[in-house]
C-alpha cells in the first residue's frame, strides 16, 4: 500500500513538474513570439519611413529639375524668341527663326509636363522612368546618354521600383555633377528570377579605396537603400576609366523557412 502511495506521489510530482515545464516553455515561446512580432513591426515601420523619405527625395529632385528647366532652358528659349521677334520686325525674313525657337520651346514644355504630372509618373514602369531621365539628359545636352533593355519586362513591386529608381537617380546626379563624363550608358536586363541594371560613364573616375576609407555618403546611401529590398549594389571606378554601378534585384528571395 505504501509503495502504491509512493508511486502515486512520484507520478503526481512528475506530472506537476511536466505541467510547470510545459507552462514555462509556453510562456518563453509566447515571449519570444511577441518579441519577434515587435521586431517585425519595427522593421516594417522603418521600411515604410525609408520609402516615404525616398519618395520625398525623388519629388525634390524632380522639382529641382523642373525649376532648372523653366529658368535656364525654357526661359532662355523664350527670351531668345522675344529678341528674334524684335529683330524680325525690321527684317520679316527672320520670322522662320522665331517660329523655330517657339516650336522648340513648346517641345520642351511638353517634355517637362511629363515630370509635372504625378499621375503620369506613377503610371510609368521602372524602365520607362529611366528612359525619361535619359531622354532629359540628351534633350538638355547634359551628356550623351543611351539606354538598352531586353524585351522581357517584368512588373516589380512598387516600393522596390521606388528604391531602385532613387539609387539610379543618385548615380546619374553624381555623373552629371562630378564625373566630367561625355557619355553615359545604361543597360536594364530582366530574366525569370532577377533584374540586373548596369550604368557606366566615361568620366574621370576615382580610386574606390579612397571613397571606402572616407565612407563616401553617396555610396553608403545607395548600398543602404539596396539593403532595404535585398538588392545588391556594387560600385566600380578607376581614375581615368570612369565609374560603373551594378544593381541586382531578385524578384523574390527564397528563405530557409520557405524551403522547409
Amino acid at each position: 500500500m505504501e509503495r502504491q502511495e509512493t508511486a502515486i506521489l512520484i507520478a503526481t510530482i512528475v506530472l506537476i513538474i511536466l505541467v510547470i515545464l510545459m507552462v514555462t516553455l509556453f510562456l518563453v515561446f509566447q515571449r519570444r513570439k511577441n518579441s519577434l512580432l515587435l521586431q517585425q513591426k519595427e522593421a516594417e515601420k522603418k521600411f515604410e519611413r525609408a520609402i516615404a523619405e525616398t519618395q520625398i527625395e525623388i519629388r525634390e529632385e524632380t522639382l529641382r529639375n523642373i525649376s532648372w528647366e523653366l529658368h535656364d532652358n525654357i526661359g532662355q528659349l523664350l527670351t531668345l524668341a522675344k529678341i528674334q521677334v524684335d529683330v524680325a520686325q525690321g527684317d520679316p525674313e527672320r520670322l522662320p527663326e522665331v517660329t523655330e525657337t517657339i516650336t522648340k520651346s513648346l517641345t520642351e514644355l511638353r517634355a517637362l509636363s511629363k515630370l509635372i504630372n504625378p499621375d503620369a509618373i506613377k503610371s510609368l514602369s521602372l524602365t520607362e522612368a529611366i528612359a525619361l531621365e535619359v531622354e532629359r539628359f540628351n534633350r538638355l545636352q547634359f551628356i550623351e546618354a543611351t539606354l538598352s533593355t531586353n524585351t522581357e519586362v517584368r512588373a516589380l513591386d512598387d516600393k522596390a521600383e521606388i528604391i531602385i529608381f532613387r539609387i539610379l537617380q543618385e548615380f546619374f546626379s553624381n555623373t552629371i555633377k562630378h564625373s566630367k563624363a561625355s557619355k553615359l550608358t545604361v543597360n536594364v536586363k530582366y530574366d525569370r528570377h532577377k533584374i540586373v541594371i548596369n550604368a557606366k560613364d566615361d568620366g574621370v573616375g576615382f580610386n574606390i579605396k579612397d571613397l571606402t576609407s572616407r565612407k563616401g555618403i553617396g555610396l553608403c546611401n545607395m548600398q543602404n537603400r539596396g539593403k532595404l529590398i535585398n538588392a545588391e549594389v556594387g560600385l566600380h571606378s578607376e581614375k581615368g576609366k570612369g565609374t560603373e554601378i551594378m544593381l541586382t534585384y531578385h524578384y523574390k528571395k527564397i528563405t530557409l523557412e520557405e524551403v522547409d
